[in-house]
């Protein structure tokens, strides 16, 4: 979560603008007046429940909802108009929303925020970054309470409103309130999240393209279906048998030898595999020539971590059903998905949403007649892997991803998978125009890792839009206990950043972003 906040809401400089409604940094009377008059304001589908004035470091989130380390945020935000809102877009919908408009120096855009897992909850601290940089802001909870899937059960109106219809309705709803507020509307709207916010922007893109002039969209979870039914056949492999199962004491050891086999390749020894696709490491190299002990690993744990590495295939037909869950340099994390059971949101999306039993046994599943039970039962609704986004590329808008290499929960993969459908189906002139990736070299879920995982994705979207070209480069940084120790480029998928061979290697000004012939990049 913190560093979904340090990269997904932007950076903190601030731009005046004149506006009906600018007012110095200390509330007046006439400004709460007028965030107090949208309770009043009449939208379809919508009961604003308040509008209310917040003073500077005066938001107190609800019980259970600050978030771990947040207290130093919220403290430090500008006064800030607070509307909350319930949508009901169908007769089972019940959509929580809030909108927070800065008081002054709004910048005249707006920046909605995304959620992570099953959602169920405002992104309070998301929303703080947010209007701290000057955006107006909005999340919402999708229309459900608690991060998990269990409101799916005989609601098939909550799932659609998951899916991609309670975000849509937010960005509706809260640019008229924007523009009630202000008397204008925003001049550009950015959407920006990780993980389920990934996915809830390429949605957007993909069923809404006039809701976001640009979306940020960090390890989107894009093609849920078949990344959730992979990650249960996957844990399933796991478990075949009595010895295995990968115990997580021996991580570290197939991690370590996975950096001794790969992260030197690209000259520089580093703790971190830049190009995992040019690591050839084979867990082989660690069975155990005698009984299992700590120092390797058994017969059937050497498969196991091979297993991990591969694509994950049906086991009738040998089809491809999902590209590498994990990748070199990922180890560390094996637990996610490779614990004592399936990660939660894969368990949920099949014991709720396609099997809509909360006593269904995951060790039944098959993963060729249950997947393709979930495709045709979804109908598309949460799965959002339709590369065909013409119509927002049309309308000249950005889509950014990024995605750690080390991601132990969705896969990075994944994500390159999704970049090629898109750019095969729109050609490669919208790579750099209208949709780019970066991968993140060790770096874990949204965060984490040895890698250089602190970043500005809202300023590199920002100058997107500027100049309509994506960056060349995109500064990041890793901080051990705060401090920044190592500064790196992250380079566009297919240019990976290169040591120029002099100065330190912690120092970003001493490398290159140079092309990756290793990777299948349409540039």
């Amino acid at each position: 979560m913190v560093r979904h906040l340090r990269s997904v809401i932007g950076g903190l400089g601030l731009l005046l603008i004149a506006t009906p409604l600018a007012a110095p940094r200390n509330v007046s009377a006439a400004t709460a007046t007028a965030c107090e008059s949208l309770a009043s304001l009449k939208l379809p589908n919508t009961a604003i429940t308040l509008a209310q004035t917040v003073a500077a470091g005066a938001f107190i989130p609800s019980a259970g909802r600050q978030g771990r380390g947040l207290a130093a945020v919220y403290s430090e935000l500008p006064s800030f108009c607070r509307v909350t809102a319930t949508l009901t877009p169908s007769t089972d919908s019940d959509i929580k929303v809030e909108v927070w408009l800065p008081i002054s120096n709004w910048n005249g855009k707006f920046e909605a925020v995304g959620n992570g897992g099953w959602a169920g909850v405002i992104s309070y601290a998301a929303l703080s970054r947010a209007v701290a940089a000057g955006y107006a802001t909005a999340s919402t909870d999708t229309g459900h309470v608690g991060n998990n899937g269990s409101f799916a059960v005989g609601h098939p109106e909550k799932v659609i409103d998951f899916g991609h219809r309670a975000v849509h309705e937010m960005t509706v709803e809260a640019k008229a309130i924007v523009d009630a507020y202000y008397g204008s509307a925003p001049k550009v709207s950015f959407w920006n999240g990780c993980s389920l916010g990934g996915r809830q922007g390429i949605a957007e893109a993909q069923r809404y393209p006039a809701d976001f002039d640009a979306v940020v969209a960090g390890a989107p979870a894009v093609n849920a279906m078949s990344l959730h039914a992979a990650r249960i056949a996957i844990n399933q492999v796991v478990h075949r048998s009595a010895d295995s199962y990968i115990p997580p004491e021996k991580y570290s050891l197939i991690h370590d030898a996975a950096l001794n086999a790969c992260d030197a390749l690209d000259g520089v020894k580093d703790g971190v595999i830049d190009s995992p696709s040019r690591c050839k490491f084979d867990p082989r190299v660690l069975a155990c020539k005698d009984a299992d002990g700590p120092a390797c690993l058994t017969a059937a744990q050497v498969e196991t971590a091979r297993a991990l590495y591969a694509p994950v295939k049906d086991p009738k037909t040998a089809a491809v059903v999902f590209p590498a869950l994990l990748e070199p340099g990922s180890e560390l994390g094996w637990a996610t998905l490779a614990g004592p059971q399936p990660v939660g949101t894969a368990l949920d999306q099949f014991k709720y949403v396609v099997f809509g039993d909360a006593g269904w046994d995951w060790r039944t599943f098959n993963l060729s007649s249950d997947l393709a039970r979930g495709v045709r039962q979804d109908a598309g609704v949460i799965d959002a892997s339709n590369a065909n986004l013409k119509p927002f590329f049309d309308r000249g808008g950005k889509l950014l991803m990024y995605h750690g290499w080390a991601d132990q929960q969705v896969a990075a993969s994944n994500s390159l998978d999704y970049f090629s459908k898109v750019t095969k189906t729109t050609g490669k002139s919208a790579v750099g125009k209208s949709i780019e990736l970066y991968m993140v070299p060790g770096m874990g879920h949204c965060a984490g890792g040895p890698g250089t995982d602190s970043f500005d994705m809202m300023a590199a979207i920002e100058s997107w839009t500027k100049t309509g070209r994506a960056p060349d480069s995109i500064p990041a940084s890793h901080r051990t206990d705060g401090v920044v120790d190592r500064t790196r480029p992250l380079c566009p998928f297919g240019r990976v950043a290169r040591w120029k061979g002099i100065g330190s290697t912690d120092d970003a000004a001493n490398f290159t972003c140079a092309a990756d012939a290793t990777s299948n990049a349409t540039r």
